[in-house]
């Protein structure tokens, strides 16, 4: 696998150590739903403050190693570096076909897009087209017939992700689960949210310039209501995500659907507000003169755009409306006497 992206905000030099120590915190997270959920959202809002590229390589790493231990409990190899392409396009359709039509070993043939590390991985966990079905492979990235396509990421916004398309011919795989589980498992939504985790480390991250000139400076009060307005953002996302962890930790075999398209329009919402907020108070300047934040809020904006806006909230409203239950209750309307 050819090319060299650059991860943003990481020096050429340091990008193979930051890169490695983003994927051993993302292998060693606590697993979604066993009790300890805000630990792990947690630690990738903590890697995104720092660079949300690499929170967002890590993340798809730390989801990866959640689904394999869900569908099938076995072990990542030493060392490996694996992502999660389950996204489609139109333009490019992955087919999957049994090799002896009934055991794990599958041949892989077709394109797929929006590979994010592509040349960074070694392996991947990728769905492919099996008649009506959908189904998880696991595929390791050096194997004859697979070939990534050049890069034509055009928007400076997660460029150092390293997203391309990438072709596989008649590549050997192997099942991980069922047709259809990756859907239809518990896990999917609750890793949505730690996808949302990192959307808001970033976001504070982006708030941080604000803060720091409305504590340098003071008597602007301009600028201090925007930083009470980002507070109100901020603090509201980090609620949902805090009770969202509980929430998974309490049931983590149910259904967190609305639950996660909740906390992720929430989170996505804020993340948008906080840098609306910013640029308001302090001008061109952070995004002109300082690349880390320019990079920061690059990154940000096109990351948050995973989330699927209208469609999901389309989807969370048909919900809310056949729901015997919307689910917004403050908790027990009994009357104190």
């Amino acid at each position: 696998m050819a090319g060299e992206p650059t991860v943003a905000g990481v020096g050429r030099e340091r990008r193979t150590v930051a890169l490695d120590e983003a994927y051993a915190v993302g292998g060693d997270l606590p697993l979604p739903g066993a009790g300890r959920t805000l630990e792990r959202w947690s630690a990738l809002a903590a890697l995104a403050v720092d660079d949300v590229v690499l929170a967002r390589l890590a993340e798809a790493h730390a989801d990866a190693v959640a689904i394999i231990a869900e569908l099938t409990g076995e072990p990542l190899p030493p060392g490996s570096r694996w992502g999660v392409w389950a996204a489609e396009d139109p333009a490019g359709v992955l087919t999957a076909a049994p090799l002896d039509g009934q055991g794990a070993d599958w041949l892989l043939d077709g394109a797929k897009a929006w590979c994010s590390g592509a040349t960074l991985l070694t392996h991947a966990l990728v769905t492919a087209r099996h008649g009506r079905n959908r189904q998880l492979l696991a595929v390791a990235l050096d194997a004859p017939g697979v070939t990534v396509a050049g890069d034509d990421w055009a928007d400076p916004g997660m460029k150092g992700a390293d997203t391309r398309q990438v072709i596989f011919g008649r590549v050997r795989a192997r099942a991980v689960g069922g047709p259809d589980d990756y859907l239809r498992r518990p896990g999917f939504w609750i890793g949505g949210i730690g996808v949302a985790a990192c959307w808001y480390g970033g976001a504070t991250a982006v708030a941080a310039p604000l803060r720091k000139r409305v504590g340098d400076r003071g008597g602007d009060p301009h600028a201090a209501a925007h930083l009470g307005a980002v507070d109100v953002a901020l603090g509201g996302a980090r609620d949902v995500l805090r009770a969202a962890a509980a929430a998974v930790d309490a049931r983590p075999e149910a259904d967190h659907a609305r639950l996660a398209r909740r906390v992720r329009a929430t989170v996505a919402g804020a993340a948008v507000e906080v840098t609306r907020r910013v640029d308001r108070a302090l001008g061109p300047a952070p995004r002109a003169r300082d690349r880390r934040h320019a990079a920061r809020v690059a990154d940000l904006a096109v990351y948050i755009l995973q989330d699927h806006g209208e469609r999901d909230l389309a989807v969370l409203g048909a919900d809310v409306a056949t729901a015997a239950e919307p689910g917004w209750s403050l908790g027990d309307s009994r009357r104190i006497r």
